[in-house]
């Protein structure tokens, strides 16, 4: 790569950093072609987007960002791969899904919504975390249950005064 292309990507990646609140770093190495390229399809149909990038690289476009990802300096050693997506545990839950028959990809680290959060042990807490859909159902289901209440209330309240006033209708003056 020459370093006008180097340049270039550097601030592609730096663009696309800026732009994601969700990515991993992982390790796919010592991947064969078959395995590598199922975890790719998988990803695809996830909407998680991945790549291989070299350390030195990530680490010059993660400075121009000007956001804070020292703590990651730490664990880009060796062969990384990043996935960038929308919903935070999507990768998480791939990574432990696909680990059922491999033992790789391996969770170096994640970035989920201006957290840092490092170690393939950390693995089960990102899958976890609940995405913003799953929050605002939540809340929904939170608000709607109080509401449910009053109005079965009232209907049942309803009836009740309705057979009063039947019964006090039909007694004899």
């Amino acid at each position: 790569m020459k370093k006008d292309e180097k340049t270039q990507f550097i601030d592609t990646l730096a663009e696309k950093l800026n732009q994601v609140n969700n990515f991993y770093l992982t390790d796919i190495s010592d991947l064969n072609v078959e395995t590598s390229t199922r975890l790719r399809r998988l990803c695809f149909k996830r909407n998680i987007q991945l790549s291989m990038v070299k350390n030195s690289l990530l680490k010059k476009a993660m400075e121009k960002t000007g956001k804070d990802f020292g703590e990651f300096y730490g664990v880009m050693k060796g062969s990384t791969s990043i996935m960038f997506c929308e919903v935070a545990n999507d990768p998480a839950k791939l990574i432990m899904e696909f680990r059922r028959t491999n033992p790789k990809p391996i969770l170096k680290g994640a970035y989920i919504q201006e957290m840092v959060i490092l170690g393939d042990d950390q693995l089960n807490y990102l899958v976890n975390i609940k995405s913003r859909l799953e929050l605002i159902g939540d809340i929904i289901g939170l608000l709607q249950s109080p509401l449910k209440n009053v109005v079965s209330g009232l209907k049942s309240g309803g009836n009740k005064l309705s057979g009063l006033v039947k019964t006090l209708s039909e007694k004899p003056e």
